[in-house]
């Protein structure tokens, strides 16, 4: 099986065009990328003053459309990032419509229970086991987040907009509730996504993308598109993270495309390119690993963005128009 075919096999022609087109770059060129977080992009607004382009790939958060959020015992800090969060679908929508290339983050606040940021196992005592158990409190509320979401993703669907959706990011840890319990049960949470979405939601416009170099926690090909992982490095060291990129390919014997799904600083273009480390396409994220320069100089982002090596919006192949 050629590895850009879809995991889903009922995916829309669109889906198909965005993998082929992955694979084809792949080892060649690098999808530029930026994870945006709140309705203002700031980040998008920096990137075009500093380059005078745009990202191939821009990031959306998706953490205000949590349906339980506990707004009765939370915190400023928390308020403040639901508020700026709103709406962002509607930019979304806007980037669709220009044919830029979407994914979406889900910091997804508890399904049941929990304080401020919920989406912290630190701050909700959710049991992901036990939401995999039909019959439980926790699965009924999880199953009813899971259909309000769906929700949301359906218009994309209709308009045949391909997303890259990444669900239970960073699932090797345990700072988030869903990864809490081990990776037995993330897995878990991820098949079980992926048949509703897929089987019962008929939501076969997204590209399923596995966040987590854990091997024992791998959910399988038969459900996985893209496997990437997140990667945090040192203020401005700037490399292929060929090391990186060889852990991450050992979680599956399948050759498969893969991703930084999100980084802290820029990667180097023609280093991923020489040294043959085939990441296809990277999600700088956003506020302070952007808006200064912190983490990476705006002469990297400038270097980044011109680069032989790089797919900035300007030369991304029109992949898919909204129906």
């Amino acid at each position: 099986m050629r590895y850009y075919e879809p995991a889903d096999n009922k995916a829309i022609d669109e889906v198909k065009s965005v993998l082929k087109y992955l694979c084809d770059i792949s080892g060649k060129k690098i999808l530029t990328g930026q994870h945006t977080q709140t309705i203002a992009q700031k980040e998008l607004q920096l990137i075009r003053e500093k380059t005078g382009k745009e990202p191939a790939l821009l990031g959306f958060e998706l953490l205000s459309y949590s349906p339980n959020i506990n707004y009765l015992d939370t915190d400023e800090e928390c308020i403040t990032e639901i508020t700026e969060n709103l709406g962002t679908l509607k930019k979304a929508w806007e980037w669709a419509e220009k044919g830029g290339l979407i994914t979406f983050t889900w910091h997804w606040f508890s399904p049941l229970g929990g304080r401020s940021k919920s989406f912290f196992s630190a701050n909700t005592d959710f049991d992901a086991k036990k939401a995999l158990e039909p019959g439980t409190e926790e699965h009924k509320a999880l199953m009813s987040d899971l259909d309000c979401m769906a929700g949301l993703l359906r218009p994309f669907c209709d308009r045949h907009i391909p997303i890259l959706w990444r669900p239970f990011h960073e699932s090797e840890g345990n700072w988030f509730w869903w990864s809490a319990k081990g990776p037995e049960a993330a897995k878990g949470l991820y098949r079980l996504m992926f048949d509703h979405f897929t089987n019962k939601c008929e939501l076969h416009n997204l590209i399923w993308v596995w966040n987590s170099p854990l091997k024992s926690g791998y959910p399988g090909d038969d459900v996985v598109d893209i496997i990437s992982r997140d990667l945090y490095p040192p203020a401005f060291e700037y490399t292929a993270h060929k090391e990186e990129y060889t852990g991450l390919c050992e979680i599956t014997e399948t050759e498969k495309l893969a991703a930084v799904a999100e980084t802290g600083v820029l990667p180097d273009p023609e280093a991923i390119v020489k040294e043959n480390v085939p990441w296809t396409y990277y999600m700088t994220w956003s506020n302070e690993f952007c808006l200064g320069e912190k983490y990476s100089t705006f002469d990297q982002l400038k270097s980044v963005y011109n680069s032989d090596y790089s797919v900035t919006a300007d030369e991304l192949p029109r992949l898919y128009k909204v129906k």
